[in-house]
Order: structure tokens, then sequence, then C-alpha cells
């Protein structure tokens, strides 16, 4: 199950629900082996090499997504909110960018029964909408490898 939505303010939301239990979803974001599977959209990759977390309010991340024509997109930012297994609240920019100028990223996490999981995804401060080919676009799918690594 998905669940869309966009609004005409920069911010969207995308709601999923995967088969797997809340802690495995969790360590899909926190764990960087983990997220160096997910963390980019199709034909896309984030090496290993260059996925680092910090999962801790005040820590940081970073990771780097290299396209098939060898355009290189790094990306960095730091975590504001940290309740684990339910919250994840961070910025979402490129390395060196302000944090009080970032977009800021929301990720709830609620267990559901027969160890599912639902996921709600917020991104406040980019526009974006299915089909524009762009950052909500990137995330959908990057969210539709999460669930194939999880599957």
């Amino acid at each position: 199950m998905t669940e869309q939505t966009a609004t005409q303010d920069k911010q969207f939301t995308i709601t999923r629900v995967f088969d797997a239990p809340r802690e495995s979803v969790w360590r899909a974001w926190t764990d960087p082996d983990e997220a160096a599977r997910w963390w980019h959209p199709r034909e896309v990759t984030s090496p290993r090499e260059f996925v680092r977390i910090d999962g801790r309010v005040g820590g940081t991340y970073e990771y780097k997504m290299i396209a098939p024509d060898g355009s290189e997109y790094p990306t960095a930012g730091q975590y504001l909110e940290v309740v684990e297994p339910e919250l994840l609240v961070f910025t979402w920019a490129s390395p060196g960018d302000r944090v009080e100028d970032s977009p800021i990223i929301t990720v709830q996490l609620a267990e559901l029964e027969g160890g599912r999981t639902e996921m709600t995804f917020h991104l406040r401060g980019i526009a974006g909408f299915a089909g524009d080919n762009n950052v909500f676009d990137g995330w959908s799918e990057a969210l539709d490898i999460l669930a194939e690594q999880l599957g």
C-alpha cells in the first residue's frame, strides 16, 4: 500500500506499509550498510564507502549517489530528533549547507499487526509530486527499493 500526497507549498508526504517489523525498517534508515543498499533512486548507486551515519541528536550523516553517467550527488544532514524505533527528524541538503536553511525530513514508523510497519515520510522545504521526475519520484523509487530489500 502506498499513499502519496503533495501540496502546492514546499512539502510532500509519502506513506508506505512494509511487510517487515518496525525494528527492521528502523535499521534500514540508521545502519550505513543497509542505507547504502537503497538511499538512491533506480539506476543510481550509493556506494557503501560513501555512506556515514551518526544517528543521534546532533549527529550527522552523509552519502553520495552516483548516476550511470558518473555524475555525483553528495548529500548530508544533521539529526534533529531521534526516538528509536519510531521517529527520525533530520535535515537533507548538500554538504556544507546551513542546517537552518535545509529541508527537513520526518520519518515516522508505526507498528501494525502481522509484523508490518507503516512509514510516513514527510519532506518539508522542497515541492514534489508524483511524476515530477525529481525529488518526489527519486524518494518514491528509493522507497520501492527499500520495500524490495525488506521483502
